[in-house]
């Protein structure tokens, strides 16, 4: 059974980091896309970045320089670095496995993890 299960979130004063970290078990790591998003309030999920199973990324320009996205395959881990972090930043951060099996196209989910910068 494939679950991705976030952590790293927090509370954070303005200016500061957090590393995001998203664990994925079911032995899809490997092949999958990654890809983190964010909710913030007031608005709906958008994309953040992607890392895809060859390691090449790509972020939303506004935050390019600021957060940066890695894995690690040997831990089926998938990271979000987030520096100079700002009130706007705060919300809710999932990530995101897609790829194929075969023919099959398949996209999961994580629970997501609160981050909260205060000003």
């Amino acid at each position: 059974q494939v679950q991705l299960v976030e952590s790293g979130g927090g509370l954070v004063q303005a200016g500061g980091s957090l590393r995001l970290s998203c664990v994925v078990s079911g032995g899809i790591f490997s092949i999958s896309n990654m890809n983190w998003y964010r909710q913030t309030p007031g608005k709906q999920r958008e994309f953040v970045a992607v890392i895809t199973s060859g390691g090449s990324t790509n972020y939303v320009d506004s935050l390019k320089g600021r957060f940066t996205i890695s894995r690690d395959n040997a831990k089926n881990t998938v990271y979000l670095q987030m520096n100079s972090l700002k009130p706007e930043d705060t919300g809710l951060y999932y990530c995101k496995a897609v790829g194929n099996q075969g023919f099959q196209r398949y996209e999961y989910w994580g629970q997501g993890t609160q981050v909260t910068v205060s000003s």
